[in-house]
Formats: C-alpha cells, structure tokens, sequence
C-alpha cells in the first residue's frame, strides 16, 4: 500500500546534483519538493537512498512461469513471484522480454497473448510492462503483431533474428533440434521444415519490416535491435527507426551505435561475471570507452545492483555506476517521471548499506515492495 507523508532522514541520498544528506520527502506517491518536511519522520542514517532500478530488458520471468520446462504455473501466482525477485533486488520498473517467437512454448505467440492478459488483470506493485521481441522470419504474423501492440500498447519492441541461417543455407540439421523441437510441441522433422520455410522467406520478410517498422513508430512504439554483429545492421535498423542496439556482439556495431548516438543496452550479468557468458563482446569494455548507455538485468534479476556494486568497488564513483541502472534506462524508455529522484518524480527507491550488498528496503510509487534487514526495526517503529 502508499504509505502515508514520510520523510527519510539523516540518510545518503542520490539525487541529479550527486549525494547529499538532505531529507528526502514521499508524498502521495511522488517525492515532494524541499523543505517541507512530511508526515512522520524515519531516521536512515547509514544507509543510501538511490532512485529504483529500471530494467529495460529481462527474461528472467520466465523461470516463474514455468519453474520446469512443461511446467507452466498459474500466471497470476508466476508474477507475484516475479515481483517479489524484483523488489527484493531494487527493481521498480521493469521490462518483461516477452518473445513472438517460432521457438514455441513461453516464447509463442499464444504465450505472449497470454502474458499480456495476465498482466491486464494482475494488481502490480512494481510497474511491469512487456517489451517485445518479434523474430522477423515471421513476417505472415506482421500484420497481427502490429494488431497485438497496438491492441495492448505494447510501448518498447525489439526484433531479433536467432534462425541458424548458416545451417539453414546448407541445407543441414540445426542445432539442438529435438530439443527445440520439443519445446514448441512439434516433430524434428515438422520443426526443421519451418526453420528452412523462415530462412527461405527472409527476404520477403526484409522487404516487409519498413511497413511494419513505420506503423509501430506511428502508434509511438519505441523500437530497438538485438545482437547487431555488423556496422552494417546497425545502419539498416537504424533507417528503420529501430534506434536501440541492445547487446551489440561486435565493436564493429557497438562502435556504429555510439557514433551515430544509438542508446546502447548492455547485460549487467556481462559486468558481473567480468566478461560475456558466450564469449561476446564484454560490456566493461563499451562502459570504460563510454560507450554503453544502460545496463540490463538480461536473465537474471539480481544483476543490475550486482553490476552497480562491482563497478563502485573498482573505483568507478556511484555518481557515475547507479544511473546505468536507473536514470539511463528511464531515459530511453521514454519513461520521464522516474529513474532520478527529484521533486514530482515518482517515488521509486532502494534503500541499500554503503556498500551497496543487500537491498533493505524497495518503493515504487510510494509503495513498499520489499522490506527487511536492520531497517525494519526503524520503519516500523
């Protein structure tokens, strides 16, 4: 629930002028201007008070909605758990990267049907929108895609292309067939002929993307790339209006993004484990070059503080870490009420200790998400 007027007290507080002491006011969801001091007063001292976590793109969701492959929980108790992963981790906005896919199962069309409805009528804390990631070897479903977003107004899409086209192009089995296979509910061989039917039609699917493109930006659809390996795909997205490159996989396309000044999204589990996962483009190296806008949680929800916290202990000041998890991602989102915490901005905060290793307490607009730790002996009081 929205608490009634507090002020935080005597706590570290990050606001768009660096970290300071003053109080720090809630009001009716919202933070208040200075100095009117609100309500009842909470005495914070020794910990930090940061602007909430803004996560432009996780599929971790998906590992509460079906804890085993198969195993498909109720959506409404899935995204309970799913806000509880993301309040416990400071997150307060976030971007469920829900897949139109050919891979079937979560990733399907019926499943995105299905997320989208369940988010209609789930009471959420946290702010949870979706952003889509279409597969653009589908370009039969283009037209009913473009009817889903505007339908759901779906605000961020992504296209990504995952087609083993170098298999597809020889005529050979893809990869990790019966498993895929099994996954979308279809034989090997069923699955096989519709990779081969995408890849054949990619080119009827590239000459349909600029009409596609041109009717989401027209309902002020934000749209973004995924895994550019070339300056020359970063080119063509961006003629499409497709500005954001998230996990460019190359310097060569990470290089074109950031001189062309394309919003660069990169996986904080990338900076947490020093380096990509499958050996990719580590995202350290656009963060030191100045390069990578935000950071996003990817597959796991506890990244983004895990990133923050490993730049900080490095030496980066937490003036410069904190809003590649906050300000940033906010900004090109297009989601200007939050991501700083200033007057007449949402109240959407984390609380953590000075070195930035447990969340103590969560708020998305002015309500409590998450609550635990030495704090509560104080907010309770």
């Amino acid at each position: 629930m929205t608490l009634p007027p507090l002020t935080f007290t005597n706590a570290r507080v990050l606001t768009p002028d660096g970290l300071g002491a003053a109080p720090l006011c809630v009001v009716k969801g919202q933070i208040a201007p200075a100095p009117g001091r609100a309500g009842r007063e909470i005495d914070l001292s020794g910990f930090l008070i940061l602007p909430g976590i803004v996560d432009p793109h996780g599929d971790g969701f998906e590992h509460h909605m079906a804890p085993r492959r198969g195993a498909a929980t109720d959506m409404g108790q899935g995204l309970q758990a799913v806000e509880a992963e993301l309040a416990a981790n400071g997150i307060t906005t976030a971007m469920l990267a829900q897949f139109w896919s050919w891979e079937g199962g979560m990733r399907s069309p019926d499943f995105a049907r299905a997320l989208v409805a369940a988010l209609r009528d789930h009471d959420a804390r946290a702010d949870l929108r979706v952003q889509l990631r279409l597969e653009i070897g589908l370009h039969e479903e283009f037209d009913a895609v473009l009817d889903f977003v505007a339908a759901n107004r779906i605000g961020h899409v992504v296209f990504n292309d995952h087609l083993p086209h170098r298999q597809l192009a020889a005529g050979k089995r893809v990869p990790r067939l019966e498993g895929q296979a099994l996954k979308s509910g279809r034989s090997p061989a069923a699955h096989q002929a519709l990779l081969q039917a995408l890849h054949d039609g990619m080119g009827t699917a590239r000459a349909r993307l600029p009409a596609l493109c041109a009717g989401m930006q027209s309902q002020g659809v934000i749209l973004g790339s995924h895994d550019d390996a070339t300056a020359a795909a970063r080119e063509t997205w961006r003629g499409l209006g497709a500005r954001i490159a998230e996990f460019p996989t190359t310097r060569e396309a990470a290089d074109a993004a950031r001189d062309a000044g394309d919003p660069i999204v990169m996986g904080a589990p990338n900076v947490v484990r020093g380096g990509s996962h499958d050996k990719r483009l580590p995202a350290r190296e656009l963060l030191d070059a100045g390069a990578c806008t935000a950071l996003a949680s990817d597959y796991h929800y506890p990244a983004p503080l895990g990133a923050a916290r490993r730049l900080v202990a490095e030496g980066w000041p937490l003036e410069r870490a904190w809003p590649l998890v906050s300000e940033t991602p906010a900004r090109l989102l297009g989601l200007t009420d939050r991501g700083v915490l200033s007057p007449g901005k949402r109240a959407d905060l984390v609380v953590l200790d000075p070195g930035l290793s447990r969340v103590q307490m969560t708020m998305a607009g002015g309500a409590v998400t998450y609550l635990a730790g030495p704090i509560l002996s104080r907010v309770l009081a």
